[in-house]
């Protein structure tokens, strides 16, 4: 009795036949076809819409580097970055009190997180610039005595209403940020006889800072926009020469487009900068960090040409 051959197997001993390439067919997804002509519909209509109405769009450009514009836009970032310095300041001071075991300490911390976080911005504005009538003058013994009026300037009211009320926000982010480090890390520091601020500057701060840093970015770039309230405080900045300016010209809404323009500009600067810092202080949990932007664009560049598998 002899067993069938099969024809198609090749002679003994001879290596396997190497198995054939998967021809993957990708699933078709008609969804995000609709959804892409959808929204690409809409953004046209947009547009459109826009291009059509009666808005003088040749006064965006006329105005965009103008000298009152430009000062406006220097006032801004120097009240952002001052009201965020006491904001931070303040902020960190609050979160150490809020962890103190001394109520009566913890206790002022959480009524003024309390009180700032629960009132909006403008009435705080308005209340800093109108408390002469609670407090008739400032009297600083022999160094500064005047009339309240006189010593709450529109930069002091701005500077006041937005760094004490931001301060209690990164209050809040300092005490996530202090929470975060495991208790071991304080432990073994007070076992080395460290003290407990110096524990806090060289242990607990600088780990904490990959939880802090990018929320506070965030509020930075949420603190450049919300200056804008301090013209109602008659303090100059972007937005109040903006207005003065489309009052004077006729045209306050294209003004109000530039002033949005100039946002746009200064809130994506410091996103970058907010993207940097964050892979800054992220060295410490990643072993490899994801490559920047301008890296993936090296790569994709001087990659056009090199032969697969070589060096170019």
């Amino acid at each position: 009795m002899t067993a069938d051959i099969d024809k198609t197997a090749g002679p003994l001993n001879s290596p396997p036949a190497p198995p054939q390439p998967i021809k993957a067919i990708p699933v078709r997804h008609y969804g995000r076809y609709v959804t892409a002509l959808v929204a690409l519909a809409v953004l046209v209509a947009i547009v459109y819409a826009f291009s059509q109405g009666r808005i003088n769009w040749q006064a965006v450009p006329d105005y965009f580097f103008d000298h009152r514009i430009m000062t406006g836009v220097g006032k801004t970032l120097m009240l952002t970055v001052l009201s965020m310095l006491i904001g931070i300041v303040g902020g960190i001071v609050l979160a150490v009190m809020r962890l103190s075991k001394n109520p009566v300490t913890s206790g002022i911390a959480w009524f003024y997180i309390w009180f700032f976080r629960g009132t909006p911005v403008l009435v705080q504005l308005f209340l800093w610039f109108n408390l002469g009538l609670v407090f008739e003058y400032i009297d600083l013994m022999p160094i500064y005595k005047d009339y309240w009026s006189n010593f709450m300037t529109p930069l002091l009211t701005a500077l006041l209403g937005l760094g004490l009320n931001e301060a209690a926000y990164m209050a809040e982010i300092c005490r996530a940020g202090l929470l975060a480090v495991d208790e071991g890390q304080t432990e073994a520091a007070h076992a080395l006889g460290m003290s407990h601020g110096k524990t806090l500057r060289r242990i607990i701060i600088p780990q904490a800072m990959r939880v802090i840093v990018p929320p506070t970015g965030n509020e930075v770039i949420n603190m450049l926009k919300t200056t804008s309230l301090v013209a109602a405080v008659q303090y100059p900045e972007l937005f109040r020469y903006a207005q003065d300016i489309g009052q004077v010209s006729g045209a306050p809404v294209e003004m109000y487009f530039l002033a949005a323009a100039w946002y746009l500009i200064l809130t994506s600067v410091l996103s970058v900068g907010q993207y940097y810092l964050e892979r800054y202080y992220a060295r410490g949990s990643s072993r490899q960090l994801p490559p920047t932007p301008w890296q993936k664009v090296k790569a994709n560049v001087f990659s056009v040409g090199r032969p697969k598998g070589g060096m170019a």
